[in-house]
């Protein structure tokens, strides 16, 4: 009787561990896709903070799914009709001033994104918080006020990333992302994200305020604001074109 009791009560910690790993799962995905949705456009400023200084853009963006996504810079003036497409694994830049399309090489992926504490990299995002990571909750926590799991992701052995860990903050009513710390693969701390003044964006409960913060560069950080967002536009795949670039409004 002792031996089925043990064996009984292992097999319950399995099952409740199973049931775990896959909520964790569930939970990022459902966050994934509500803050992503099928396609979309959204009307943003991104600024750029510095010590001594600070640099703000207005941009539009369209998307489909995860492969397709073009982003116009419309202020400042000097920057104004840049665009950026991403084709699945390709980015192209449309530069105004001399008129000409231009593919970003390997070797200008880890390069800054227009000065900010992003990367040309960034913009790619070939990998899947969904299907590149093991997931699991790791505890509750409250953040702002609200509820939350805090899930940690670890890369699968075949997956290619670039971090070695993340802990994510996920709201338990709305599914919103609430905080991000993204570690190397020696477990030190490099970005940390937080996401602040929820509120109602195309017909969704998302955080309207990203601050991005390299934590290895005080003072540093980018930080985005979303004026708009419209999930029920349809944007097809031929929207996503070297020629549609240069036409783009």
């Amino acid at each position: 009787m002792k031996n089925i009791s043990a064996a009984l009560f292992l097999i319950s910690i399995l099952i409740v561990s199973c049931s775990f790993g896959q909520n964790a799962k569930e939970i990022i995905r459902k966050m994934d896709q509500k803050r992503r949705g099928e396609s979309a456009t959204a009307a943003m400023t991104i600024s750029i903070i510095r010590p001594t200084w600070r640099r703000d853009m207005d941009i539009k963006t369209w998307s489909n799914g995860t492969d397709y996504s073009l982003i116009l810079v419309t202020s400042p003036a000097r920057d104004k009709g840049t665009v950026f497409l991403k084709r699945d694994k390709e980015i192209w830049n449309w530069l105004p001033s001399i008129e000409r399309n231009v593919k970003l090489p390997p070797s200008m992926m880890m390069q800054s994104w227009m000065g900010s504490d992003f990367t040309n990299d960034d913009l790619i995002k070939e990998s899947s918080i969904v299907e590149d990571y093991e997931h699991s909750i790791e505890g509750d926590s409250v953040i702002s006020g609200r509820s939350c799991w805090k899930i940690q992701l670890i890369p699968k052995p075949d997956a290619a990333v670039v971090w070695g860990q993340i802990n994510t903050w996920v709201d338990k009513v709305d599914f919103i992302e609430l905080r991000t710390e993204m570690y190397d693969e020696d477990g030190y701390l490099i970005n940390e994200v937080l996401f602040k003044e929820i509120k109602l964006l195309g017909g969704r409960m998302l955080a309207s305020v990203m601050e991005y913060l390299p934590l290895d560069k005080e003072g540093n950080k980018t930080v985005i604001t979303y004026h708009e967002v419209n999930y029920d536009a349809k944007v097809g795949t031929d929207f996503f074109s070297l020629q549609n670039m240069k036409r783009v409004r």
